[in-house]
């Protein structure tokens, strides 16, 4: 194994213990992850870790979209609107 993999798999474990990131946190890193792949000139090890990085990321911001929607219903639901209806923004 080669060291620059062990300090990159030692920071993504760094990073996992740290306290948990927002969305906007979370849709940032995500972000520059797919800038830093989409140019295309990093090592194939190193596009494997960021890319592992990245479903993380992804499944961060999946449960915090999740999490808003279920208080925005509870919060419909106490005021007695209890019929989901589709957003239609205004024109």
């Amino acid at each position: 194994m080669s060291d620059e993999k062990t300090i990159q798999q030692l920071q993504l474990a760094f990073e996992a213990m740290e306290q948990p990131l927002s969305f906007e946190e979370a849709m940032n890193q995500l972000e520059q992850i797919v800038r830093l792949l989409e140019v295309g000139d990093v090592p194939l090890e190193t596009a494997i870790l960021e890319y592992q990085k990245a479903m993380e990321l992804s499944k961060v911001c999946r449960l915090k979209l999740d999490e808003a929607q279920q208080k925005i219903e509870m919060l419909v639901a106490e005021d007695d609107w209890n019929t989901k209806k589709p957003f239609q923004p205004e024109e």
